[in-house]
This record gives structure tokens, C-alpha cells and sequence, in this order.
């Protein structure tokens, strides 16, 4: 999957625009668009289309305007990009739970924050393809990493250990979800389903000899005939909670007692 890059136009420019901090715009007739509706159609063709699809004439087009009077608006695509990272980064409305997260339920308050960031990542694909390495700093990425860290305050761990949780949970799931979006690419330009490929190529299997690997041998047949090439439901519940068993152990060592 190929990876666009954040971060990489400029940066106070995007900025300012993401806190409403930019130039007022010069008196002349009311513009027929606004900042918003430009990154709200921008939006809404990479999560269609993908966002190889996204150009600044695309949604220029979109939303009605010439292309030219897209720059009044936001630079280039370079910042459109930033823009469009941090509008889709805010937790969805009524997801917010930051106020609610009672420390004694930790593993249900960050179990809901993981699953809400899967959610997240599945609604808007393209985000996979972006690399924010360099994160855009907006009030929407700004409230959803608070939103995160909220459901590791008040366990005992120190502000380093609560950033690496996030970090270590949003990079499970990342990867989690990477694998999701790349079983549907795959089923989108082959045109045949997991199921489709395992029957052509069971046949053959069947005629070949795996005893000289016995461990494969007895865990492939068991796991093929349950769900074939994967659950990705499955995997990514069992994945989680065997990093909730590993924090649990962190936030006991955290609170024991001295001696």
C-alpha cells in the first residue's frame, strides 16, 4: 500500500488553519464555500475512493469551485492532507468518554478506546496509507490522544508509561487493521474471495505430504477448518486482551508495596 507523507507542507500554515488561527480572508463577495467543506469533500472521496483518488481539482470539483479559488481556501494538498487527518481524528460524537473512565475498569475503558480507534481506522481506510510519523498538532488530534490517555489515568503508571501504553495499544491496532484492509485489496483486484482461494488450492494440498512438519501439520487442519485463512474478529480480540494481561501485570508491579 503505497504512503503519503504528513507533516510535509507547511506546517504553521496548517496550523493555523486546523486552530482557526489564519489571515482573515480579504473583503470582497462572501466566498461560496468555506475551509470546512473543502476538507469535508476531500473526506468524503478518500474514504470512496481511496486517497490516490484525492486532488485539489477533485474537490474543487466537488464542492463547486474552481480549482483556482481552491488556494484561497488552503495552499495546496500537502496541508489539505493535514486538515483531513485532524477533522476525522476527533472521537466520534457521543464516544467521548473521557469523564466516565473509572480506573477500577481499566480493562473495559481501554478495551472501549482500542475497539473505538479499529472502528475508526475501518470507517477511513486511507489513514492506513498516510505516514504520520509527524503528526499533524490539532485540536481534533489533540482530544483524541487525550481521549486515549484518559483510560490509563489514575492506574499508577507515570506520564512515560501512559504514552507508551497509547502507543503500544494504537500501534496493535494499526497493525490489526492494516491486515483487514489489505484482505479486502487483495479480494478488490483478484476478484475471488479467501474462501474461493482456499477451495482452488485445497485439492492439491490434500495430495501433499506434511509429516515432516508435524507441528504444522496439526495446528493448520484444526485452524483451517474453524476459519480458514483467518478471523480477523477473532485475532484482534485475542491479540488484545493478551496486551490488557501484559498492562495488567505493569499496573500490579506499579502498586505493590514496597517489600
Amino acid at each position: 500500500m503505497a504512503e503519503e507523507i504528513a507533516g510535509r507542507g507547511d506546517l504553521i500554515k496548517a496550523l493555523e488553519l486546523m486552530w482557526g488561527r489564519a489571515a482573515p480572508r480579504r473583503r470582497g463577495p462572501k466566498a461560496k464555500v468555506e475551509m470546512r467543506d473543502l476538507v469535508a469533500a476531500a473526506v468524503h472521496i478518500a474514504d470512496t475512493e481511496g486517497i490516490t483518488a484525492v486532488s485539489t481539482r477533485r474537490v474543487a470539483e466537488a464542492v463547486g469551485i474552481s480549482p483556482m479559488s481552491f488556494y484561497t481556501h488552503i495552499p495546496d494538498k500537502a496541508v489539505l492532507l493535514d486538515l483531513m487527518l485532524d477533522a476525522v481524528a476527533a472521537p466520534a460524537e457521543g464516544h467521548d468518554r473521557r469523564s466516565s473512565f473509572d480506573p477500577a475498569q481499566w480493562r473495559a475503558n481501554i478495551g472501549f478506546v482500542a475497539r473505538e480507534f479499529r472502528t475508526f481506522l475501518l470507517r477511513h481506510p486511507w489513514v492506513l496509507q498516510v505516514s504520520t510519523h509527524r503528526p499533524g498538532v490539532g485540536p481534533n488530534t489533540i482530544r483524541s490522544y487525550d481521549h486515549f490517555l484518559a483510560a490509563f489515568d489514575g492506574l499508577g503508571l507515570d506520564e512515560v508509561e501512559m504514552d507508551l501504553s497509547v502507543t503500544m495499544i494504537a500501534h496493535y491496532v494499526h497493525g490489526a487493521v492494516r491486515d483487514v484492509a489489505r484482505a479486502r485489496m487483495v479480494k478488490a483486484e483478484t476478484g475471488m474471495s479467501d474462501e474461493e482461494w482456499w477451495h482452488t488450492i485445497a485439492p492439491f494440498l490434500e495430495t501433499v505430504d506434511f509429516s515432516a512438519y508435524p507441528t504444522a501439520n496439526r495446528v493448520g487442519p484444526v485452524v483451517g477448518e474453524l476459519y480458514g485463512l483467518g478471523d480477523p474478529e477473532q485475532a484482534f480480540a485475542f491479540g488484545l486482551e493478551r496486551l490488557l494481561d501484559g498492562i495488567g501485570v505493569l499496573i500490579a508491579r506499579k502498586n505493590a508495596s514496597p517489600g
